[in-house]
């Protein structure tokens, strides 16, 4: 992993890169590894009917704006913007997402990809997750050799549990004991996002399940994946 020089974070909704990976990103990118992020989904307009109009075209102008200044502070070198609609991709054409990937993948050619867990409780994770395992299927020439699925608080933890087969079984485990505060900071720009404790996206709730994996490594905090390719 940390020999990398271009990683790419595929997401479904702004905050899932950091919630994710947020602390790996900013280790690779001290590393070297040039770190940029595509976010799919607009990330506010399941909130439609709800709120004013303007007022959510003002809260996907903020999102996108944090999203910049968390990446930015995780050492993610770019964010990219996808512009679909929030809790609404089964309405697109799987098609018309991956091409989306596709062609950030011909742009930047990453060798080393991170997505969401296929089996994580909101939908559009699974689309997300379903779309990267098409868009960098290993074709010959291809650049990337590693594909990663991250978890993210309130949506994998919440999947229904007789999906014993879609479960969230890390086996890869990455020390961010140096970078856990950094996530936090990143994280902290979603202030959106960020729910009181004992919700699962407080502050409080995202340095527990860093010290949980940690537990499970031997380390005081790490982040977790599953490693769903890698080409030697």
């Amino acid at each position: 992993m940390f020999n990398s020089k271009k990683t790419l974070i595929v997401a479904a909704h702004p905050d899932d890169e950091i919630l994710g990976c947020g602390g790996t990103a900013k280790l690779l990118a001290k590393n070297g590894t040039d770190v940029k992020v595509i976010i799919l989904g607009e990330g506010a307009q399941s909130r439609s009917g709800t709120v004013p109009e303007a007022e959510i075209d003002k809260t996907l102008s903020d999102l996108k704006t944090q999203a910049k200044q968390a990446g930015h502070t995780a050492g993610i070198n770019e964010v990219i913007f996808g512009g679909l609609s929030d809790n609404r991709f089964d309405t697109v054409a799987l098609l018309d997402i991956i091409k989306i990937l596709e062609q950030v993948k011909r742009d930047f050619k990453p060798d080393t990809v991170f997505t969401q867990h296929g089996g994580d409780l909101n939908n559009d994770h699974f689309i997300t997750n379903k779309a990267t395992l098409t868009a960098f299927r290993p074709l010959p020439d291809e650049n990337c050799i590693r594909l990663y699925a991250y978890e993210v608080q309130s949506s994998t933890e919440f999947a229904n549990p007789t999906f014993h087969e879609n479960a969230f079984r890390p086996n890869v485990f990455v020390d961010i004991a140096d970078s856990m505060q950094t996530k936090l900071d990143a994280f902290a720009f979603y202030k959106s996002e960020i729910q009181p404790d004992p919700y699962p996206r407080s502050m409080e709730s995202i340095k527990i399940l860093a010290q949980m994996r940690g537990r499970q490594c031997g380390k005081e905090y790490a982040e977790a994946f599953m490693l769903m390719r890698e080409i030697y």
